[in-house]
């Protein structure tokens, strides 16, 4: 029985990169690009990127973002593969990549042996990952894990709603404590997370998913 045929679109707006991806997955038996396109609006226009399999997505494109893009197409299609292969190293692209729905997510340095191999990967159920993107990834996790083991329940309650503006008497009056006892309980989250301001202690928790953005 022959393998199913992987249908990919490709959204870049790099041409000579876009036109370099085409060649090499075209050239696989297996593989077929349906489409290229140098942003999320054409793509989304042309009928037959609905019928793609996995779809190849860049970050910084000209109108739609990629992360808009990868939001529209799982709001369309839930079960459409998106690989995102981007420029971009750092946590915050990274992760709402991934919370938007993306299954990979791979630097533009990948080989074009590496990136075919990819898109089998994401087709056949995988989430290809650059190494040094999955470090971050397990890192991260390692560190909300080891924070959110320093915190109490009770100090993440108020950490959240220091997040939302809430003056000290407003928490207290919420979770039945005086403001001394917010007070208290604010300086040992400072302690814990090693900073010393409320901005500092809200910017680490949101940086490390320990608030609800």
């Amino acid at each position: 029985m022959s393998q199913k045929q992987i249908n990919v679109s490709i959204i870049e707006d790099n041409s000579y990169m876009r036109e370099g991806w085409e060649t090499f997955i075209d050239f696989e038996d297996d593989m077929c690009v349906l489409g290229s396109f140098d942003s999320c609006e054409k793509a989304f226009d042309t009928p037959d990127f609905e019928k793609s399999d996995v779809v190849l997505l860049d970050i910084n494109l000209p109108g739609m973002d990629g992360i808009e893009g990868l939001s529209y197409i799982r709001e369309k299609d839930p079960d459409k593969i998106v690989v995102m292969v981007t420029v971009h190293d750092d946590d915050e692209h990274i992760f709402s990549a991934l919370k938007a729905g993306a299954v990979g997510y791979l630097m533009k340095k990948v080989t074009p042996d590496e990136l075919v191999e990819a898109i089998r990967d994401a087709f056949q159920g995988g989430s290809p990952i650059t190494p040094n993107i999955a470090r971050k990834v397990i890192n991260t996790f390692h560190v909300n894990g080891s924070l959110e083991e320093r915190l109490t329940s009770k100090e993440l309650n108020i950490l959240n709603e220091l997040s939302r503006g809430l003056s000290y008497a407003a928490i207290g009056k919420k979770i039945f404590l005086s403001v001394d006892g917010i007070r208290h309980h604010i300086r040992n989250i400072y302690r814990k997370l090693e900073v010393n301001t409320k901005s500092e202690a809200v910017a680490k928790g949101l940086r490390n998913r320990l608030i609800d953005p």
